[in-house]
């Protein structure tokens, strides 16, 4: 009789990048088992190694990686280490595919959506395009994806940062794997959206019993998602077992920390008195969907409609609602990266009474930190670049005073400042969005608007980051817009609470009326599948 081995076996794996003078040990000897059918989580903090794991299952290593002698790596019962290359690409993709943590930089810009899972389909099936392009329809009902006929044919940036994770979930499921690998496959969606593909993967794994590898900060997911987990911290396993045993008798320290890291409500006091310091009044985006042969627009969607905001010195307003719903639209109109209709005035002043010099003169006071921190960060450039640009474009200190000022803003953020010189895609996700608040708040502005700054980080960093975002707002009185889809770290820190859906908002008040006793059907909904997910698990 053959040996039964197990679907996967990663044994005393370690991985090392070399980088100039030095060398980085990032994962260090570790070893777990995937069988058939099951979910296995790995969890820990940004830089823990959990992503690195991964990659070496796929053989997405870079370069400049170094796999231990001693390491191994199979699927039932092949090595993968050993295989070539060749042989390899039969295999990923096909047996064991990928769901990637960035959708927007995993994805070809130049490609429509359809095209691109279509063609996975093909590489791996003897089928004709058409029949790829039907099934790849199919997989875009299947994850629920808006309008999937008419937007097989539409680009990357033309979907929101949930849909674009539902399109990469699609891709990986075309063609039915034994093992899934989903490197966060939530970060990037709201809580409804969430509760959607979490129960479409335990579907489909209870269909074709998949067995799926579950890389997630996200622990309040793991709970109720997976069946054992593997704890890591600075690329070493400190903590395994069942989920059950691990979330109620911890050993670990580690373990206990991350488990008690959630968002809390905190006390807000907010001056009521202070003065306005941004004002949005009918504000109005429209995209054109379609032109005539003339080139004049004959369809157009409108994306946000006509939203009044103000937000006062020091304040936070909190921006929720689905993937789609407007928030960043609305945002990136008010940081004029987006043209508008309505009035937008900061300090006093309408935008569209200015010169373009004042109007740069002006945008000093106002910084951003992009969803997207990957997306966001020059690959060409070190962390010190991009952290000191800002005082480049707006400011005459010299470079050395320009760096130290660098050190000080990683260190703020809880990162090494002798990093200062090393590339963004030398850091883990959580790292770099931690570089992209840096950046922001080196100038010292008075408003910052915060699209998703916490959605690739950890908990136990996200409450890291959140008290750094409240003592920053108290010592310089800072005002801060915070557009989300995570309800626990809005409600931890806005003083006042904004509810969108499709372009409108809905609801508004402060964080105990939204939260405590919601008026609106759709907000209702909301904090329901929040509740779904952290206490009672993926949603029925």
């Amino acid at each position: 009789m053959a040996e039964q081995h197990p679907l996967l076996e990663v044994c005393n794996l370690s991985v090392s990048f070399q980088m100039e003078a030095e060398c980085f040990d990032a994962v260090k000897g570790i070893s777990f088992t995937l069988e058939k059918g099951q979910t296995l989580a790995l969890v820990g903090e940004s830089g823990s190694g959990k992503s690195v794991s991964s990659s070496s299952v796929m053989g997405l290593l870079p370069p400049n990686a170094r796999i231990g002698q001693q390491s191994e790596i199979r699927f039932q019962g092949q090595d993968l280490l050993g295989m070539s290359e060749k042989n390899f690409r039969s295999i990923r993709g096909d047996r064991i595919a990928m769901i990637f943590q960035e959708p927007m930089t995993s994805l070809n810009p130049y490609m429509p959506v359809g095209e691109q899972v279509a063609e996975a389909i093909i590489h791996h099936r003897k089928v004709s395009k058409r029949e790829a392009m039907e099934s790849t329809l199919e997989l875009f009902e299947k994850v629920h994806l808006p309008e999937p006929r008419k937007r097989l044919n539409h680009y990357p940036h033309e979907f929101s940062g949930g849909q674009l994770q539902r399109i990469m979930i699609a891709m990986a499921l075309a063609n039915t794997p034994d093992i899934l690998v989903a490197d966060e496959p939530t970060t990037a969606l709201d809580v409804t959206v969430q509760a959607e593909v979490l129960n479409l993967l335990k579907e489909i794994q209870a269909d074709m019993g998949m067995a799926i590898l579950f890389i997630t900060h996200d622990l309040g997911v793991v709970r109720h998602f997976a069946d054992d987990v593997v704890v890591m911290c600075q690329g070493e396993v400190v903590e395994t077992g069942t989920v059950e045993a691990v979330f109620t008798e911890p050993k670990h320290d580690y373990t206990k920390m991350l488990l008690n890291a959630e968002p809390k409500p905190g006390d807000l006091q907010h001056d009521q008195h202070a003065a306005n310091i941004l004002e949005v009044r009918d504000l109005k985006v429209n995209y054109i969907l379609k032109n005539n042969w003339l080139g004049q627009p004959t369809e157009w969607l409108q994306a946000v409609k006509g939203i009044d905001l103000t937000l006062k010195e020091g304040q936070t307003v909190g921006i929720v609602g689905e993937s789609g719903s407007g928030k960043s639209t609305m945002g990136r109109a008010i940081m004029q990266l987006l043209e508008s209709e309505g009035e937008i005035s900061f300090q006093g002043k309408r935008f569209d009474q200015l010169t373009s010099q004042q109007r740069f003169e002006l945008k000093r006071n106002m910084q951003m930190v992009f969803q997207d921190p990957f997306g966001s960060l020059s690959p060409r450039m070190t962390i010190g670049e991009i952290i000191t640009e800002p005082l480049t474009v707006f400011t005459d200190l010299s470079q050395r005073e320009r760096l130290d000022k660098a050190r000080k803003a990683l260190e703020e953020v809880r990162l090494d400042p002798s990093s200062i010189n090393r590339y963004p895609h030398e850091f883990s996700g959580g790292q770099r969005q931690r570089i992209a608040i840096a950046r922001a708040l080196i100038l010292e502005p008075q408003f910052i608007l915060l699209d998703e700054p916490t959605s690739a980080l950890d908990r136990s960093v996200q409450l890291t980051v959140l008290e750094l975002l409240k003592d920053i707002q108290k010592r310089r009185n800072i005002a801060y817009l915070f557009i989300s889809h995570d309800l626990s770290v809005v409600r931890a820190i806005s003083d006042e609470v904004i509810v969108m859906q499709k372009g409108a908002v809905v609801e508004r008040g402060t964080p105990e009326q939204i939260f405590d006793n919601p008026q609106e059907v759709y907000t209702q909904r909301l904090i329901k599948a929040c509740m779904l997910i952290d206490e009672d698990g993926v949603a029925a």
